[in-house]
């Protein structure tokens, strides 16, 4: 599968792709790289996870949940990999581009907005809750073949948002940084503007918990779900489209799905 740059160039030679994200990939979702060879994996944490995955096959929904809420703590210290290998009851896996990512609480997170804009401003996570809120129920489809139905999200259009800041004549794009380090995604003004594009602050109608990239993230609902940034920590507008962390790997900029990465899914709008 041949990316497609975004100014219709010739594609250069395309590197392998690594896995794409999200920290939540469904049973079916391509796993990621075993660990170096060279690299110790504790027993005790393989055969943990072993026996916590066999677990949750059968167990009830409490004892489940407790499983999820085990998973996604480890999947936030586990540089192998392994946690990625398990579900939990949502249909989502644990996965993250960084080796561990440090929590926000509503008293420590920024949303700062700035570039090329009129009135640069950061928000508190309070202040975010308090914009008017808008729903989208979407199935949500991941590059490598995974889907997840009716997946609802809510949150801040990111129009919005941009209103309120006031986007400068020479503004094309949106470029989104994340608290991770590591992550980073992009779009066109126009695409930034959808209805169904939003900084979301809910997921499966409960707040977005850490290891769904919350307490804010990024929902790009009609394209692949490696757009949909988590730890949503900056919005800066830009005279052009930067590319992101996958797009840097291989992946189409534009992704919408069914239209992009070589791929024919059913859309998701």
């Amino acid at each position: 599968m041949t990316p497609q740059p975004p100014d219709g160039t010739a594609p250069p030679p395309r590197p392998e792709p690594k896995q794409p994200p999200d920290a939540q990939r469904p049973a079916d979702a391509e796993r990621p790289a075993a660990p170096d060879p060279g690299t110790p994996v504790a027993r005790r944490l393989v055969l943990g996870m072993l026996g916590l995955g066999a677990a949750g096959v059968a167990a009830a929904p409490y004892v489940q949940k407790g499983i999820d809420s085990f998973l996604g703590a480890a999947a936030d210290k586990d540089p192998t990999g392994l946690t990625g290998l398990f579900p939990n009851s949502s249909g989502f896996r644990y996965y993250s581009v960084a080796d561990s990512v440090r929590k926000k609480t509503p008293a420590t997170y920024r949303l700062d907005i700035g570039g090329l804009v009129e009135r640069p401003v950061s928000y508190t996570l309070a202040q975010l809750r308090a914009l008017p809120q808008t729903r989208v129920v979407r199935d949500v489809q991941c590059v490598t073949g995974w889907r997840v139905p009716d997946t609802p999200f809510e949150g801040v259009r990111l129009s919005h948002l941009l209103d309120l800041a006031g986007v400068k004549p020479t503004g094309r794009a949106v470029r989104f940084l994340c608290f991770d380090g590591t992550y980073s995604e992009s779009l066109t003004l126009d695409q930034a503007r959808r209805d169904d594009v939003l900084v979301a602050l809910k997921m499966q109608d409960k707040d977005l918990p850490h290891n769904h990239g919350g307490p804010v993230r990024l929902y790009v609902a009609p394209m692949y779900f490696y757009k949909s940034a988590k730890w949503l920590s900056g919005i800066n507008v830009t005279d052009r489209v930067l590319p992101g962390y996958w797009e840097e790997l291989g992946y189409d900029v534009d992704a919408w799905v069914g239209r992009s990465n070589g791929r024919t899914d059913t859309p998701t709008v």
